[in-house]
């Protein structure tokens, strides 16, 4: 099971280069889809049955989110590939904690828009992620 961040990345980066040589990877994040982590802590193993786990890439052509195998933590299928012109638009309220942030993510064919967990190991490039899907830095 990957844990270290740097084999995460490398691990992202070559399903990439499998699904589209031409692509390169510029930030990853993993992400969890959900209601709030702290609160699906309690209720175990059935909390664990609402999270969704994913990758998100922004790349030189695309957002990628790729399912994330909750065993091995590795990359799974590309269930999203987002051109950048509409990932411009779907990211709102993002929520700095000191563990765990989020923002909501309006992903595609979905009514609401999803809210997507982050780590504070994933921060820096949280940060780097957001600043540039919203043209903005985020504090």
């Amino acid at each position: 099971m990957a844990m270290k961040k740097s084999t995460i990345q490398q691990q992202v980066a070559e399903a990439i280069m499998q699904a589209n040589p031409q692509d390169r990877p510029i930030v990853t994040i993993q992400a969890i889809a959900g209601p709030s982590v702290w609160l699906m802590s309690l209720f175990g193993v059935i909390g664990q049955a609402f999270l969704t786990y994913y990758f998100v890439t922004v790349t030189q052509q695309a957002v990628l989110l790729h399912r994330a195998s909750r065993m091995s933590n590795r990359p799974q299928e590309i269930v999203f590939a987002i051109p950048p012109a509409e990932a411009m638009q779907m990211i709102g309220e993002v929520k700095r904690g000191a563990l765990w942030s989020s923002f909501r993510c309006q992903l595609p064919g979905r009514a609401k828009p999803t809210r997507m967990n982050v780590h504070r190991l994933w921060r820096n490039e949280m940060d780097q992620l957001l600043g540039m899907l919203t043209g903005r830095p985020v504090a």
